[in-house]
């Protein structure tokens, strides 16, 4: 069974496992408890009734501890396995781990807000959260495509199949800003059909003027109004001639 302290011991481990370095975990904890704590006050049962005998009576979950909770969760989000493989990691039911799935993205969230670095899901609202730095930001736009399941439907499964590497998926528009080296920007889902472009341009995504932005090859044609926009360049593939 993984639990926290097991993993304090091997900082690489814990890297790949959750996708935090134990000083981020930690910081994150800092929130994480809190937050648990307003949405389910220890006074009230799962479902929200008042407690009719005293907290703590009753069996030991396996996930007793906050720390334990926060694990458990960014151990599912980063790597995204089946609920049956998570069982078998935290010792948990399968049912019980679709359970603490949905209990816990609500709190995760609600402590990521908390410490002030969820990303902006407003486009129109994106140019004024950056210029509250003061700085010509430095932008780089991007899509993300996250796996999904295949559709048994034949038009959902050409709706979701992105066209590369034989994947269904879904996808993103994501803004980073270079000097934070976090995601500033997270749009909303469209599925792994739509082109790069197409989704920038639906968001209408607003940005401060005096913004650079840097892009790729999938967001050719995409000029907003800012001060400049760079697009990568591919190196151009020589020519073979006769005979070489």
């Amino acid at each position: 069974m993984i639990t926290y302290q097991a993993l304090l011991t091997d900082r690489r481990q814990f890297l790949t496992l959750t996708g935090l370095t134990l000083s981020e975990f930690q910081r994150l904890m800092t929130t994480f408890p809190q937050a648990y704590q307003r949405l389910y006050p220890a006074n009230q049962t799962a479902q929200g009734q008042p407690r009719q005998r005293a907290v703590g009576a009753g069996c030991k979950g396996r996930l007793e501890q906050a720390e334990d909770k926060l694990l458990f969760l960014l151990v599912y989000l980063k790597t995204y396995p089946l609920q049956a493989v998570m069982s078998e990691l935290f010792d948990l039911s399968q049912p019980r781990v679709n359970y603490w799935i949905h209990r816990l993205l609500p709190v995760l969230r609600l402590a990521l807000d908390d410490l002030g670095v969820l990303p902006e899901r407003d486009p129109t609202h994106f140019a004024q959260a950056q210029g509250a730095s003061g700085k010509a930001p430095r932008l780089i736009i991007d899509a993300t495509e996250r796996r999904r399941q295949r559709p048994k439907n034949p038009e959902k499964q050409a709706l979701f199949y992105s066209g590369r590497k034989k994947k269904h998926c879904d996808k993103n528009v994501v803004i980073v800003n270079t000097r934070g080296k976090r995601i500033d920007y997270l749009g909303r889902t469209h599925p792994g059909k739509t082109h790069d472009k197409k989704m920038a341009d639906e968001e209408g995504i607003s940005y401060p003027p005096e913004a650079t932005l840097y892009k790729d090859t999938g967001f050719q044609g995409y000029e907003p109004a800012v001060k400049k926009t760079c697009q990568a360049k591919k190196k151009a593939t020589p020519r073979r001639t006769h005979g070489s």
